[in-house]
């Protein structure tokens, strides 16, 4: 007969495999780098792995490992050795041959943008368009009130406008929107 403990790791399987892409894509755009990405991942779901037993609420689920991706990246942010580090990644100089050289174009100039945005400030876009939250949502994900969440979506969609030279949609963030295909 099986444990509890095994239908429950069973469980925890289920969900890291149905949620391990959409989680590590939404790491990416918090901070711009694949790699990082996947850390940042990792932590969300070992925090996730570490308080299973606790989850009472299988709906809640998703909010939690939000919560974690976000408040771990903001975390890494704050370390030193981070700060210090720059990423640099360079376009080949020649394209491919069947590739969408426009679309690509916006999705690395986007994403160059988002990079250069605060922490909190990118976390916000990203819980806001990227997730769909609303702003309460976004504000119990980052730890702050709803307040600061306003006015850092302001602040930083007047930046990103700035950033892109081109102004963006009032309705929403397509660019953020169609990094969604990335690996």
């Amino acid at each position: 007969m099986p444990s509890v403990e095994d239908s429950s790791a069973g469980e925890f399987e289920e969900y890291f495999a149905a949620r391990r892409d959409a989680v590590r894509r939404a790491a990416f755009l918090l901070c711009g780098d694949w790699y990082w990405a996947d850390d940042l991942t990792q932590i969300a779901f070992v925090r996730l792995a570490s308080g299973w037993h606790r989850v009472r609420d299988r709906a809640a689920l998703d909010a939690f490992v939000r919560t974690c991706l976000v408040r771990a990246y903001l975390d890494e942010t704050r370390r030193v050795w981070r700060r210090r580090e720059r990423i640099q990644a360079e376009l080949p100089d020649l394209a491919a041959a069947d590739d969408n050289a426009e679309t690509t174009t916006r999705r690395v100039v986007f994403a160059a943008a988002l990079r250069q945005l605060a922490p909190r400030q990118r976390a916000v876009l990203v819980c806001r368009y990227y997730q769909g939250l609303d702003v309460a949502e976004t504000a119990e994900a980052l730890g702050c009130s709803a307040g600061t969440v306003k006015s850092q979506t302001a602040k930083a969609l007047t930046r990103m406008r700035t950033l892109l030279n081109d102004p963006l949609p009032e309705s929403g963030m397509q660019p953020l929107i169609a990094l969604e295909g990335t690996p």
